[in-house]
């Protein structure tokens, strides 16, 4: 097998010098950027040089994102070419995209691991899509984005790549204390936001136990007004916080025990989001909404692990088992949606009024992974393993009725009251292998076999829904695969090619008369070739790929005697290219560039979601792309210089496929970024930097409203957080 030894590569152009992890000593502080550092990934279970692995990633050090004052995904996405997040306003309330395959039910497209387990639901009702795993980036070692489907190794629900979140593992000999604090002011915002944060690294027997701790708290100001309740200003404030243990014990050099827990919590006074009549123009002083009652978003993650690893020798044993919980609790204002019927459905005997809609979520998730894998270093590697999970989710939502005055309505309240408990159950057994038949050519495979067994139940009434309490059920076997040629140029360039399949669940339907029990899974076939390599000696790194998307039975949201269903309809194709370029023309300086183009398009007529053949799917840009320049330099004896400079492009993009009658056309945008600090002696940091410097109003999403009757009624927008400029010191022993 070829020794990878890659000079000069970073996985991403965006990333820059980060701080050193805790347990690195005041000689590994940050400096000149390193020319020989090698990127070791995870995404074929495995860990392996970047340039080995034949699919398209981009890595994100966490520490990177802490320089340039990102802590959501909606920052981190101008970090990775073809990754889109459609935010709701506040971390966590966020649709991720890539590579087009945009969500088009509530069943998640894009997968999210916190290292080797999944989190989030694989099922229908559990709202997967609209709530990503949003993690504050201070305990993550790094960011793995794996764009294409992923269902060999992955499975479920990740048509579209998938985002892992790489924790930082504990230290056995060395002992060590990393914190911080931030404070920062968004433009138009009323207060100034904070955060600190603190982590340490303890050795409790050397060699043999360690332990890692740490805890995060985020406090953002408020800047949206409401332009219908005086009450509600600057009502979008939040505070995110976040905690990690984890213990690693290895009594022999064979056997690696870990444990460990994650515990983060959002907590939202309102959404993030903006209105607009439906002219365009903005209501208010242009960062307002018409919202009557507040909208808090509260949410909250419980994650435990236990994984153990044994090294037989010639393979090695790995087991993962993963408990997870996750609750959210959203009120959203439905006023301008139910409240519009009032009179309708009294004769006109009550006039329009408000009605707060609460809709909670809860799942428990279990999962188990075990996988027997061959030492590295062979002619042929290969890896066979098993999965199970078993999720249990609830989703209640209730719509009340008031009037104007905030008095209940008592002959309309409530309007609808909806649970949906489900339960989600999968087994799975997969092999992945590759074989190297030469120094240059080599070749990966894999396959999976998947069963999920589901049940669901609709519960409802209330004055405007019909009452039920009505099973369901569901079985499906799916099977995927992947096919990966390589041919290395060298030690420091490869050429690969890829086929890979990934598939979304189905699940039981609603129970409407005339409506099929089930709806099937949709399925995605990727066909990519690509190019990895180091160039002019060390000074230029190049990943580049292209790739077509083949998307079958698409999963889609239809009515059903005004009760909304699902069903598969139609086909569609995402075809583009993406790619990375660094240059390093001297030590110390570097210059990133990133784009994608993507065309995503149905190919054939849908009815079910007004589509038409040849429309684009929503939430896909045709365009985005990043350039940076990063500089670093020693000014004195241990200590360190650091500036940097960046912008993203994002061209417009639909919330809804391009002919349907409620489509709207979010704004493009350009935002320029800004990061500097001196780090003192080795250990002291001073940092500041500066988020959209120009105060861009473009619009990470915006979507047309209609009322109760679907009339159009005004524009909900997500734009850009304004300008946000932040001071922070960290320390490092």
């Amino acid at each position: 097998m070829k020794k990878h030894r890659l000079l000069a590569w970073t996985a991403l152009p965006l990333i820059g010098t980060a701080m050193p992890a805790v347990a690195q000593d005041a000689a590994n502080a940050p400096r000149a950027i390193n020319q020989n550092q090698e990127i070791v990934v995870t995404a074929q279970k495995r860990e392996e040089s970047l340039l080995d692995v034949p699919l398209s990633i981009s890595v994100i050090e966490g520490e990177a994102l802490q320089l340039r004052g990102a802590s959501s995904l909606t920052d981190y996405a101008s970090f990775v070419p073809g990754m889109e997040v459609n935010s709701g306003g506040t971390p966590g309330l966020a649709t991720v995209t890539l590579r087009g395959i945009s969500a088009t039910t509530s069943a998640a497209a894009v997968g999210f691991y916190i290292d080797d387990a999944p989190v989030g639901s694989s099922s229908l009702y559990a709202r997967a899509t609209e709530m990503s795993l949003d993690l504050l980036p201070y305990d993550i070692a790094r960011v793995e984005v794996l764009r294409g489907p992923q269902g060999t190794l992955y499975g479920a629900s990740s048509i579209g790549g998938l985002v892992k979140y790489v924790t930082v593992k504990p230290s056995l000999d060395q002992f060590g204390v990393r914190g911080g604090a931030e404070v920062f002011a968004i433009d138009g915002a009323g207060d100034p936001g904070w955060a600190g944060q603190v982590m340490f690294n303890a050795p409790l027997a050397t060699g043999k136990l360690g332990v890692t701790g740490s805890f995060a708290w985020r406090t953002s100001p408020g800047w949206v007004d409401s332009v219908n309740n005086p009450d509600l200003s600057d009502q979008n404030r939040y505070e995110q916080r976040g905690g990690r243990a984890s213990l690693l014990y290895e009594p022999t050099d064979s056997l690696t025990i870990m444990l460990s827990g994650i515990w983060q919590s959002t907590d939202a006074d309102s959404n993030g989001q903006i209105a607009a009549d439906l002219t365009g123009a903005r209501l208010g002083n242009g960062r307002s909404y018409n919202n009557y009652v507040a909208e808090p978003f509260v949410s909250s993650l419980d994650y435990y692990a236990a994984s153990l690893d044994y090294d037989f020798g010639g393979a090695s044993l790995t087991s993962t088992t993963t408990y997870s919980r996750r609750d959210i609790d959203q009120t959203r204002d439905a006023s301008l949606v139910f409240g519009t019927l009032f009179p309708l459905l009294t004769g006109g005997a009550i006039e329009p009024g408000i009605t707060p809609y609460p809709n909670s979520v809860s799942l428990k998730k279990w999962t188990e992974e075990i996988r027997l894998a061959s030492s590295g270093g062979g002619s042929f590697e290969w890896l066979v393993g098993g999965f199970y999970t078993h999720e249990d989710s609830t989703q209640d939502q209730i719509v009340h009725a008031y009037d104007m005055a905030g008095n209940l309505i008592a002959p309309l309240d409530p309007l609808a009251v909806v649970s949906l408990p489900a339960t989600y159950e999968e087994y799975a057994v997969f092999g992945n292998a590759t074989v190297h038949f030469n120094e240059m050519f080599a070749i990966t495979g894999g396959l999976r076999w998947a069963r999920n067994e589901q049940d669901f139940r609709q519960i409802s009434s209330g004055a405007i829904v019909p009452p039920a309490d009505d099973p369901g059920t569901s079985s499906e076997d799916v099977v995927t695969f992947s096919v990966s040629p390589q041919v290395f140029l060298g030690d420091d360039a490869m050429f690969y090619a890829r086929v890979a399949t990934g598939y979304r669940p189905g699940g039981p339907n609603v129970i409407v008369e005339g409506v099929p029990p089930s709806v099937d899974s949709d399925k995605v076939t990727n066909y990519e070739v690509g190019f990895k390599g180091v160039l002019a000696q060390g000074m230029v790194t190049l990943d580049i790929a292209g790739f077509y998307m083949d998307w079958e039975d698409i999963q889609v949201t239809r009515a059903f005697g005004g009760i909304s269903g699902l069903a598969n309809g139609g086909t569609a194709t995402s075809k583009g290219v993406e790619g990375a370029m660094t240059v390093t023309p001297m030590a110390g300086l570097r210059f990133g560039f990133n784009a994608a183009y993507t065309d995503a398009t149905l190919t054939e007529d849908v009815p079910e979601i007004s589509g038409l053949d040849g429309d684009r799917l929503p939430n896909v840009p045709k365009f985005s792309g990043s350039a940076r320049v990063d500089y670093t330099a020693d000014i004195g004896s241990g200590d360190t210089l650091a500036l940097g400079i960046g912008v993203h492009h994002s061209s417009s993009r639909f919330s809804l496929v391009e002919s349907d009658p409620l489509v709207a056309k979010a704004k493009p945008y350009t935002s320029v970024e800004a990061n500097a600090g001196v780090t003192f002696d080795g250990h002291w940091t001073l940092r500041a930097y500066v988020r959209n410097l120009f105060n861009d109003k473009g619009e990470l999403s915006r979507s047309l409203t209609a009322d109760g009757l679907n009339v159009p009624s005004y524009l909900a927008i997500t734009p850009l957080q304004p300008r946000t400029v932040g001071l922070a010191a960290d320390f490092t022993f």
